[in-house]
């Protein structure tokens, strides 16, 4: 207990949120990243049915939180709906996933390895392996701690008869791999085939030939996107709110994380499975030091469809910390992060390409 002394011996110390991770009996894995996440540990989960884990990474600030889940080979997890937000990203396996609202019809879309979807606020989902032979593994982000502290009522969250027909009616192929694109890089679907081979688009002001495309997904406050940038070259660094899960899906390499410009910067390596959470506000920046280029999906806050603002907001990454935003430009850098990269690139026998983007500096 957090208190003591005047009848607050009552009052826990606990979140809403915290409680209820404590009901669930899984192991909860903290800290800055996980190496892979296919190899992560998990235990029998006995509310969905499979086998699982939490995973409340540092830099999430409490705003969201993930999950992996195993569906045993040939086997499903229970039906479930609950009034919080999940992105799902398809670690391994193939399978399909049933959605369907209360008293309403069925709809079954299947996926496979590099898949991602969001079943929409509070609709039934049952999620299968469609495979005999072997698990099927599922990462998911959800909006879960910032709306159990809110309403801190399970009956709410967990059993609310309600159906938001603005979220989800129903209709017919809204899980098909059809999409619209908005602007240059903004797709909006509800299933996203494979993030591997999804075109991209070019994205200049991040720097060194990136590509990047944006992800509205299922009328969701939290979103995703995809960025990928070519062999021998890093990005600029910037920053923004908590809760952005980075999932490497190509490339080789490391990111940096730091919170002021004289702090130590911590060395995140990564290869495909790695998984981290900048915390909130401090700069970060990605490193490819392999011989392909480096793709990796982030699943967080900052959907332009309907945008959140104060401590969720993503708002100025592409804008230099000089005018107000928080990127920093490749010629206000620390000179000490190019030579680390070049260091990094003849240990691994690449040829660095940055000389292009310091030119006359």
């Amino acid at each position: 207990m957090a208190y003591s002394g005047t009848g607050l011996e009552a009052f826990s110390d606990l979140t809403s949120y915290e409680k209820w991770l404590e009901e669930e009996g899984l192991p909860v894995i903290r800290g800055f990243h996980i190496n892979d996440l296919k190899d992560v540990e998990l235990a029998p989960w006995k509310r969905k049915g499979g086998n699982g884990a939490y995973i409340n990474l540092d830099g999430t600030g409490g705003t969201n939180d993930s999950y992996i889940v195993e569906i045993p080979a040939g086997g499903n997890l229970k039906p479930e709906k609950y009034l919080f937000e999940e992105v799902i990203f398809v670690l391994s396996g193939r399978g399909a996933t049933t959605i369907w609202n209360e008293g309403g019809k069925k709809q079954t879309f299947e996926w496979q390895a590099g898949s991602l979807f969001s079943p929409p606020l509070n609709v039934w989902r049952q999620h299968f392996n469609g495979q005999g032979d072997q698990p099927a593994r599922l990462l998911s982000v959800t909006t879960a701690p910032l709306v159990i502290d809110l309403f801190h009522s399970k009956e709410l969250v967990f059993n609310n008869p309600i159906v938001l027909k603005d979220r989800y009616a129903g209709e017919d192929g809204y899980f098909s791999a059809e999409g619209k694109l908005y602007g240059h890089r903004i797709w909006e679907s509800n299933f996203i085939p494979d993030v591997g081979s999804f075109k991209l688009q070019e994205l200049v002001k991040r720097g060194a030939g990136g590509t990047s495309i944006s992800f509205e997904l299922a009328n969701n406050t939290m979103c995703a996107h995809i960025s990928e940038f070519p062999v021998g070259t890093y990005k600029k660094g910037h920053r923004h709110a908590a809760g952005a899960h980075i999932v490497l899906i190509s490339g080789e390499g490391y990111s940096l994380l730091w919170k002021n410009e004289d702090d130590p910067k911590t060395r995140v390596d990564w290869h495909p499975g790695s998984m981290f959470v900048p915390p909130d506000r401090w700069f970060h920046q990605h490193f490819n030091v392999g011989r392909e280029p480096a793709r990796y999906l982030a699943v967080r806050w900052g959907s332009v469809k309907y945008r959140v603002s104060g401590v969720l907001s993503m708002a100025g990454q592409e804008d230099s910390v000089k005018t107000g935003g928080n990127q920093i430009e490749y010629e206000d850098e620390d000179p000490a992060i190019l030579k680390m990269f070049e260091a990094e690139l003849a240990k691994h026998g690449v040829e660095s390409r940055m000389g292009k983007f310091f030119a006359g500096k």
